[in-house]
């Protein structure tokens, strides 16, 4: 217990000691102005190109498990008791690692800029602890780009690399002694009242930091924050990590509810949502990429009020609950209450997003769920849909529908589910009046993702779908991308 004021990290089998670490300190700054490791690049600087790729080590059942993530965003305080591992790392006596190997053997290097971050999101692959299909490769590479070597070689050598036989020197149960001498339930406080990184360890802790500071910037995965700093140049001299509260990581399955805290990342709840939902868990496979979904956590992508948000129109039309604390004080809400208007969600200042509970699916319920965007993986949702229908025989019930995309806030389309009600599935000229009250619900602008009447028109089509698929008409589950 305590606080202390400084930064513990495992680097290389040493353990690595900061002081004085400025709040918005990027771990990329870190490495490539501080320790002058420089293999890591310097890319987009937003998460996306995944040049600065590197891979945290965290204690979990027993073992050492290895998740690539992005450097350029990622805060240096949130890296505390974890093992840094970058490519500058990976060779030893001379001798690359069998993925660097891989990488030479295969020719899957040509400028080279982009290979390091290729080599360590593909050094997390091979620890996965089994053989790896294509795709694997292809989710583990979908947040990084290539643009002269072309993906047919890095496949090929990832194929061969990850292949389930992986012996290298990392992860042993040395390194799992060591980051066990890590684990502490301290507070860590750095800096003064008018500026600190702050992650408290118990979630008394944080409550009331964030109740005494409610100036400061809340910080979960950093994967939104962490473009305020490097895109929006904000000053934020305030910075509470809420990473270190266990509690805030749980997720609780009982018979009726799955309840998430809001510090799970996406990387944590995706079994959780992939049983709840075959739907759910394909969109959450679509969230960013692996380094994001590693990072970011489904309570900051509530927190952050984003209209294009993938998880809340999800959430919403599951009936989710949202609990917010504020001191030692907890309130609960419907999840579609929360968002009130555009940048203005029904929170205090000091008040944290603190756990959401999803209701899960009645034997007569049905739920489906769709993401359009420009690109297949890792981009922003042009439009959002999600749809449950409760159903008596062969006709809905009741419909709860909510759309992202669509409107200033996530947001319920009323008068669709009204019109959804006593429809039949066997029926599909029925459907049309439901189809039309999109238009009463939403009037969606137009932006660089796509135009207000592509966005009508497609969230016509994907109510269409749902209620094709709840008819017993799905299409086979195909994972479609544009060949290298």
């Amino acid at each position: 217990m305590g606080v202390r004021n400084t930064i513990r990290f495992l680097r290389c089998g040493k353990t690595v000691v900061l002081h004085d670490v400025p709040p918005t300190r990027t771990l990329l700054d870190y490495l490539r102005l501080e320790e002058r490791s420089r293999g890591t690049k310097e890319g987009c600087n937003e998460g996306d190109c995944g040049a600065c790729t590197v891979v945290l080590g965290t204690l979990g059942n027993g073992r050492v498990n290895y998740e690539a993530v992005n450097a350029c965003i990622l805060l240096l305080g949130q890296i505390d008791g974890k093992e840094l591992v970058t490519v500058d790392d990976l060779a030893r006596d001379g001798a690359l690692h069998p993925v660097q190997q891989a990488m030479v053997d295969f020719h899957a290097s040509q400028c080279g800029f982009c290979t390091p971050g290729f080599v360590m999101s593909l050094f997390a692959l091979s620890h996965r602890g089994e053989a790896a299909g294509r795709a694997e490769v292809l989710d583990a590479i979908a947040g990084n780009l290539c643009r002269c070597t072309g993906y047919r070689p890095i496949i090929d050598a990832a194929l061969h690399a990850c292949d389930g036989h992986q012996s290298d020197q990392w992860g042993t149960q040395e390194t799992a002694q060591l980051l066990q001498a890590l684990a502490d339930d301290a507070d860590i406080l750095i800096g003064n009242d008018a500026s600190f990184f702050a992650a408290p360890a118990s979630a008394d802790a944080l409550a009331e930091l964030a109740a005494a500071h409610p100036d400061a910037t809340i910080l979960a995965g950093s994967t939104d924050v962490g473009l305020w700093i490097t895109k929006q140049m904000r000053a934020l001299p305030k910075i509470i990590h809420i990473g270190r509260v266990k509690a805030l990581h749980e997720i609780v399955e009982t018979e009726n509810t799955l309840t998430i805290g809001a510090a799970a990342t996406y990387a944590e709840a995706a079994a959780h949502l992939q049983a709840l939902s075959p739907n759910a868990g394909e969109v959450l496979r679509r969230i960013g990429s692996a380094q994001v979904r590693a990072s970011g956590t489904v309570g900051g992508n509530i927190a952050n009020g984003s209209p294009i948000g993938d998880m809340p129109p999800m959430l919403i039309a599951l009936d989710a609950t949202l609990t917010l604390r504020h001191g030692a004080s907890e309130r609960s809400l419907p999840l579609e209450n929360f968002f009130i208007a555009y940048g203005k969600q029904d929170r205090k200042p000091g008040e944290l997003v603190w756990r959401i509970d999803v209701p899960k699916l009645k034997a007569n319920e049905r739920f489906f769920a769709f993401k359009l965007s420009k690109r297949f993986d890792q981009d922003i949702s042009a439009v959002m849909a999600a749809f449950k229908f409760t159903l008596a025989g062969d006709r809905i019930a009741s419909a709860r529908v909510a759309f992202g995309g669509m409107a200033a806030t996530p947001k319920r389309a009323s008068q669709t589910e009204a019109a959804l009600a006593g429809v039949s599935l066997s029926n599909a000229a029925s459907w049309g009046a439901a189809v039309q009250a999109l238009a009463r619900d939403f009037q969606p602008i137009g932006d660089m993702r796509a135009s207000a009447a592509y966005r009508i028109e497609a969230a016509g089509g994907l109510l269409r779908r749902a209620l094709l698929e709840c008819a017993g008409h799905a299409p086979a589950q195909t994972r479609i991308r544009v060949p290298a």
